[in-house]
């Protein structure tokens, strides 16, 4: 009896190891409960993240208001993006197909690019990489904007100018400069163009400010 005893209770105690060695208990958790949890959220969840700044092409917005411009040194650039912000109009940039290098814009020398574009009006013809805009009909309102080379408009915005009907249009004209006024720079572009109800513009300092714009435009009662 003491026997049969024994050997159940031999029995009992390998059954009860066998069960406890079942698994692999030393085996580590390589599970990170938060980057589960993350990772679920972000391949289900929506982007609500903000995009990039992006500059606005002209035509694609089909907007009233076109800001187009021609900036030698990043004056009339920094004027034209606070009009454009201001009144939520589309930018287009007047770029040469050739472009104005510093050397070309030094003034002081005879023999540079803009000074012999100077002395022979024939060399004034610059080509643009584009001189249209998409969807031109369906602006109303042009600001047209330039720095002053010996007292009128650069004349890469010529090209531009020429290219386009203003008819149905109203042109502002507006100019960067040190020290020169708009004079009769304005006139002359709409001379030129022959078309459009050209308002009288405005000379801009260098380093204007968005205020400065800002004073600008509501004086001219758009909306």
């Amino acid at each position: 009896m003491k026997k049969l005893i024994a050997l159940f209770m031999g029995a009992a105690m390998v059954f009860s190891l066998a069960a406890c060695s079942g698994g692999n208990p030393s085996s580590p958790d390589t599970t990170n409960p938060s980057e589960t949890s993350e990772s679920s959220a972000s391949s289900t969840a929506p982007d609500t993240s903000e995009p990039g700044s992006t500059e606005t092409t002209a035509g694609t917005e089909g907007g009233s208001t076109l800001v187009v411009y021609f900036s030698a040194t990043g004056n009339t650039e920094e004027a034209a993006t606070y009009i454009a912000e201001i009144t939520g109009g589309d930018l287009f940039e007047l770029e040469p197909a050739q472009p104005y290098t510093d050397e070309d814009l030094n003034y002081g020398n005879d023999d540079s690019r803009v000074s012999r574009e100077h002395e022979d009006e024939s060399l004034r013809d610059v080509e643009l990489v584009a001189d249209t805009v998409d969807n031109w009909d369906s602006y109303d309102t042009v600001f047209i904007g330039y720095p002053i080379w010996w007292g009128i408009a650069a004349w890469p915005v010529d090209d531009f100018v020429e290219a386009n009907d203003f008819t149905g249009k109203t042109v502002i004209p507006f100019c960067t400069s040190a020290s020169s006024g708009l004079g009769e720079s304005g006139e002359l572009l709409a001379e030129m163009a022959g078309t459009g109800d050209w308002q009288e513009g405005i000379r801009f300092r260098s380093g204007v400010s968005e205020a400065d714009v800002q004073e600008w435009l509501d004086g001219l009662n758009l909306s």
